[in-house]
């Protein structure tokens, strides 16, 4: 504000004659989609906030005001608007505002215009106050919770001049009282995302309604053909319901001034609908999400307006060429948008793609396209985004590319070349594609995937400055890099890139570097005080080559979520002041060289998802604060340390953990009986749960909170299906005590491992209630009895070993245990198939009957020849063998030594015998 009349103030108008305030636009414009990081910092940093001032109502004259877009931080709007009698317009929409609506708002009998929409009231019970609004023409109370104010639609229908009302989002229920509804001048409803459950028959009576919104509002059924009627609606939107597959749709060919159509998501199978090939007027189009398979091209002839279309995740098989020409011949000079991903279009591209004009959106991704792209398609000079990812596409990019100026986003990566397996990917190099230096105005590009090798270009950089999300991952570049100049997302992962880590600028938020060579330290880049970082989201650097200690100075990446620093050589302690990022979900320390104890202030990471700290040397007991205070956990890793003690009580804490991993330490103790309550490990996921952060730069893409587990004795990486992993692996440890039959209770185990430990007793028999149990391993303990008839119901087995124990009887037949080879029973006193010695009549081992034969029972006389033979035997034997009994770890690698033998003895046996 300068100077000193305020008439002059930028958001101030005056009377021109009286000098009179007459309106007040302090409301700010939302920033639209695709704006740059700059932009949007500068549109945060001018939000107005604080309490309004109530001189305001010294402004007797003030009939225009606009707060919409700033932030006032939760406080109530104040009392004081209410007695503003002279207002006509009023916008305090998207700022903010909490608490109660002031009721006496509706005392504001000159309003025109009241738009309190997406803040954060309080639940009102009533809107009898709007009623007195009887000059209202505009209403949006968006999101606010009207769950009891059963009177919405009676006091909302005593607005004559009504011509406009919104409550997307404010949990109405349907027709809370049968009234004679009677909106005389509206023309535009907004009811979506509430939660009607079928669409309000009073709607068919307002004929002068011109747009209806019913997005979202949980419908079931067949779509009403009430709308028949309605010949003057323009737009119409019925996305994200669930209506019947024997809807038909036939009423669409009355509406013939619609310009809008939304069928997002609806259950739309097989055949697309031929009634919206006679909407004329229809200017956008979105029918994704459904499972439409059937497309006749002739229909789209008929789209002359058509200026935005949405085909996309549908099962759409038709040819790409004939979809594009249908388009060519009528909306060719009109379309801006086409987006026909994640179908099953095949064929080349046509060159008539060139012949749009106005296109500036085409997404092709996820189909099967072969070919190549036309060198039309540089004609295209609209362009601003081309995805043509995940296809089949088999030849290089055309240099035409090159004169769309206008192209700020481009993704060619997941090609792959047909007929050629021994290259998976679309090939653009193997030189970097030079026509990319023409692009002065891209800011998003993706060529991951594409074979460029070699050293990138140093007028690539000069390029980059501009851009704020590069991905060139899965490639072979090399070379050093020095200076990263991107302000959101930068993936250089699975390249060849070498010399010390890239200095990224200041508000970078991802970051990927994962297997690459990057050498050195990481204090570089961390606590360099040139370099804040203080926006960084993601940093994964996994699988390099770094080495030194992991720096000390994490409190200014308080925006951290995602950190893998996994697969490296770093040394030293785990630092404290990682204990201060808070909200941080996923922490990946593994297979790294560092030591000490786990520091208790890790326990702040309240927010943690995943704690992976294993194939490390910490020592120490395994802390009970991981218990008490780490509740959101869903993976923990402590395998391969040298963590001492005993598992504490309070790891039984811990409801949502998936997948428990202690395996290879030092753990000595029982198993605790209280693993009962691991909650997770016995419920059944809704749909696998997925854990994942959303990239800004693309609402579609999604970075998984990924774990490397060990089950089966492989390492898998699981990100996408990781809600659907459950497991506990105890394995290699000192752990003494009977396996608890508690275990029994955790229903949705998969995998569970306690080889390798001093375990005695009995297999509980309900270790059985395990139905969806898929790893079963408890070999190299000190278990005795039978294999428990109950396993006849693990019948998603396909890892079981229990060999080198003490067990005996018949294997339970009939079941998936004949399915394994023998090894997986050696060492114990068992019998029946799979293996081959056979079982008596009631189903004992021979060998163990009363602990011998009758012969040797009634044997008396004393053979002092064998009894020497014996004798030295014995000496002999526990010369070679009691080592193995007391020492360990050497007991430990001579049972894998003697199973990896048998494994080639058998596999030699059923070589020579086929």
């Amino acid at each position: 504000m300068i100077g000193e009349d305020c008439c002059e103030w930028v958001g101030v108008f005056c009377n021109n004659f009286t000098g009179h305030v007459n309106e007040l636009h302090l409301g700010l414009s939302s920033p639209y989609e695709g704006v740059s990081v700059a932009e949007w910092d500068a549109y945060l940093r001018s939000k107005l906030g604080g309490q309004i001032n109530p001189s305001l109502m010294e402004m007797k004259h003030l009939s225009f005001l606009d707060f919409s877009n700033n932030d006032f931080s939760g406080l109530a709007i104040p009392e004081f608007i209410g007695s503003m009698k002279s207002l006509l317009y009023l916008n305090l929409s998207f700022s903010n505002f909490s608490r109660a609506i002031p009721h006496n708002l509706g005392n504001l009998s000159k309003l025109h215009y009241l738009d309190l929409g997406y803040n954060s009231f309080f639940e009102d019970t009533t809107l009898q106050w709007v009623s007195g609004l009887s000059s209202l023409l505009y209403l949006d109370l968006s999101y606010t919770n009207l769950t009891k104010a059963t009177d919405w639609l009676q006091a909302t229908n005593k607005l004559p001049s009504l011509v406009e009302l919104h409550l997307s989002g404010c949990s109405l229920n349907n027709d809370p009282s049968p009234i004679s509804v009677n909106y005389t001048s509206l023309t535009v409803l907004d009811l979506s995302r509430n939660t009607l459950s079928s669409v309000p028959t009073w709607i068919f009576s307002l004929r002068s309604l011109v747009s209806i919104d019913l997005n979202s509002i949980g419908v079931e059924g067949v779509i009403p053909d009430g709308f028949q009627n309605m010949s003057s609606l323009k737009f119409l939107d019925l996305s994200w319901n669930s209506f019947s597959s024997s809807s038909t749709l036939s009423w669409l060919s009355n509406l013939n001034q619609l310009q809008f159509l939304g069928l997002v998501n609806v259950g739309l199978k097989g055949n697309f609908p031929s009634a919206i090939g006679n909407l004329s007027s229809l200017t956008h189009l979105d029918v994704s999400y459904n499972q439409l398979e059937i497309i006749e091209p002739k229909w789209l002839e008929n789209l002359c307006n058509l200026r935005e279309m949405d085909l996309s995740q549908n099962g759409i098989d038709h040819k790409v060429s004939e979809i594009i020409e249908s388009l060519s011949r009528c909306s060719l000079d009109r379309l801006e948008s086409l987006n026909i991903a994640f179908n099953k279009l095949s064929g080349h591209l046509p060159d008539q793609l060139g012949q749009f004009k106005n296109l500036a959106y085409l997404s092709l991704s996820g189909n099967s396209i072969s070919g190549h792209i036309p060198i039309s398609i540089g004609k295209l000079l609209s362009l601003k985004v081309l995805d043509v990812s995940h296809n089949r596409l088999n030849a290089t990019l055309p240099q035409s590319l090159g004169q769309l100026g206008n192209l700020k986003h481009l993704d060619v990566s997941n090609n792959m070349l047909e007929g050629n397996i021994s290259e998976m990917y679309w090939r653009l190099g193997p030189q970097f594609p030079q026509w990319l230096q023409f692009q002065r105005n891209m800011s998003r590009l993706d060529i991951s995937h594409t074979g460029i090798s070699g050293v990138i270009p140093t007028w690539f950089w000069n390029l980059s400055t501009s851009f704020e999300y590069l991905n060139l991952s899965h490639n072979q570049l090399v070379g050093e890099i020095s200076y990263l100049s991107m302000s959101l997302c930068v993936d250089l992962s699975y390249n060849l890139f070498t010399g010390p880590l890239p200095r990224p600028i200041s508000n970078l938020k991802f970051l990927f570097l994962s297997q690459n060579l990057f050498s050195g330290s990481l204090s570089n880049i961390l606590c360099n005080s040139s370099t804040k970082l203080e926006t960084l989201t993601i940093l994964d650097i996994e699988s390099n080559l770094l080495s030194g200690e992991i720096p000390d100075c994490w409190e200014n990446q308080q925006m951290l979520e995602v950190l893998n620093l996994g697969n490296n050589s770093l040394t030293g302690k785990i630092p404290r002041s990682l204990g201060s990022v808070g909200g941080i979900e996923s922490l990946n320390l593994r297979n790294n060289n560092l030591f000490g104890e786990v520091p208790s202030i890790l326990q702040h990471l309240a927010n943690l998802f995943i704690l992976d700290l294993s194939e490390n040397q910490l020592t120490g007991s395994i802390p009970a604060w991981i218990g008490d205070k780490l509740l959101s956990l869903v993976v923990l890793n402590l395998r391969s340390n040298k963590f001492q003690a005993y598992i504490p009580d309070q790891i039984c804490a811990l409801n949502s953990l998936q997948f428990l991993d202690l395996g290879y330490n030092n753990i000595s103790g029982a198993i605790p009986k209280c693993f009962s309550n691991l909650s997770a490990m016995a419920t059944k996921p809704i749909n696998g749960i997925l854990y994942g952060l959303g990239l800004e730069f693309d609402p579609n893409n999604w970075f998984y909170l990924g774990a490397l587990l060990v089950i089966r004795g492989r390492e898998d990486e699981y990100s996408t299906t990781l809600g659907l992993v459950t497991g506990i692996d105890l394995s290699v440890n000192s752990l003494t005590g009977e396996i608890p039959k508690e275990l029994g209770n955790l229903t949705e185990l998969r995998s569970l491992n306690l080889s390798g430990n001093l375990l005695t007793g009995q297999i509980p028999e309900n270790i059985g209630n395990l139905e969806v149990l898929e790893s079963l391993d408890l070999s190299m303990n000190r278990l005795h009895g039978e294999i428990p008839s109950s396993f006849s119901n693990l019948n998603f087995l396909n890892h079981f070993n229990v060999s080198y124990n003490n067990l005996a009887g018949k294997i339970p037949s009939g079941t998936q245990l004949q399915s394994f080879d023998k090894f997986s029973y050696i060492g114990n006193h068992l019998c029946g198939p799979p293996i081959t010695k056979n079982c008596s009549r009631n189903g004992e081992t021979p060998d163990v009957i009363n602990g011998g034969s009758s012969e040797g029972r009634h044997r008396t006389e004393v053979n002092w020849l064998y009894v020497s033979i014996v004798v030295g035997f014995v000496m002999g034997f526990w010369g070679v063998v009691a080592p193995l009994f007391f020492i360990r770890s050497w007991r430990f690698a001579y049972y894998k030594k003697l199973e990896h033998i048998g494994d080639k003895l058998y596999v030699f046996w059923a070589t020579i015998g086929m």
